[in-house]
């Protein structure tokens, strides 16, 4: 796409209502290449480590703030009706960016009055369960976009799906510069994976002490690692197929694909990962 075409499909999105209907299908009209959201990220999303990792101008977003809520109101606009008709890899890449986008509006809400996502919640109520977001014809969380939708046991069965959703924060995988796309899914999950298991402030193989150091969402969705989907059965197996990404040595890369190894889990960094940062 040319840079006049897509400054334009930007300056014309700003335009749309930013009122989110729940009312009659889009399916017909949907635009399945999210070019408002890719526009709005390739705009905002900084690239760190060689695309290990990225940040964001939430400062940038939130002089976009008009064209964001445009692309919602295009994900609030599809009904559960039409959700049915799209595809598979639609439907799933539907559901990430939806959770990604509607992380960086709440995250707006407040923004820059805060440090982290969970300065949104509280000791008693979390960010990620207030039912605000209207998508599929209801009202629904974050959490429910990420756990029971897209990790709901027997419609995506993708444990990559936690290298692809962005909770905005630093220990977080990287939020990708670019929107998920059912024509190329397949491949960006595998980038994402790759991305997030080289990344060796994240997952590391502790080469004296034999011990394999792996970011904290593996402890908190470890099981989704075991149940074979994809051909992966254990946390040890995922790993193994990762080795030449977590160890530099010849050692420790045999080590790790043989399975003789502890695993650690690293802790989490919440602060907001924000390029002012």
């Amino acid at each position: 796409m040319t840079t006049r075409r897509r400054d334009f499909l930007l300056t014309a999105a700003a335009c749309v209502p930013v009122a989110w209907p729940l009312g009659r299908s889009h399916a017909a009209t949907f635009d399945h290449a999210h070019l408002i959201w890719s526009g709005l990220l390739k705009r905002h999303v900084v690239l760190l480590r060689g695309g290990q990792a990225s940040q964001v101008r939430y400062g940038g977003f939130a002089a976009d703030r008009n064209t964001l809520k445009a692309y919602l109101s295009t994900l609030s606009a599809v009904t559960d009706q039409a959700f049915v008709t799209f595809s598979v890899p639609q439907r799933q890449a539907f559901l990430i960016n939806a959770y990604n986008a509607f992380t960086v509006e709440l995250i707006l809400t407040r923004y820059p009055d805060l440090t982290s996502i969970k300065d949104l919640g509280s000791l008693l109520s979390s960010p990620w369960k207030p039912k605000w977001i209207p998508l599929l014809g209801g009202k629904v969380s974050i959490d429910d976009i990420e756990h029971a939708m897209l990790r709901k046991r027997g419609v995506y069965d993708d444990p990559r799906v936690h290298f692809a959703v962005n909770c905005a924060s630093i220990g977080c995988p990287m939020l990708r510069e670019e929107a998920f796309l059912a024509t190329r899914l397949d491949a960006q999950l595998d980038e994402q994976t790759t991305r997030f298991m080289s990344d060796r402030t994240r997952n590391r193989f502790d080469e004296a002490g034999g011990r394999l150091l792996l970011s904290r969402i593996f402890d908190w969705y470890g099981d989704d690692f075991k149940r074979g989907d994809r051909g992966i059965a254990s946390l040890q197996a995922f790993a193994g197929l990762h080795a030449g990404l977590l160890s530099d040595s010849p050692s420790g890369r045999e080590r790790i694909r043989s399975g003789r190894f502890d695993i650690s889990f690293l802790d989490y960094d919440w602060s907001l990962n924000d390029v002012r940062r």
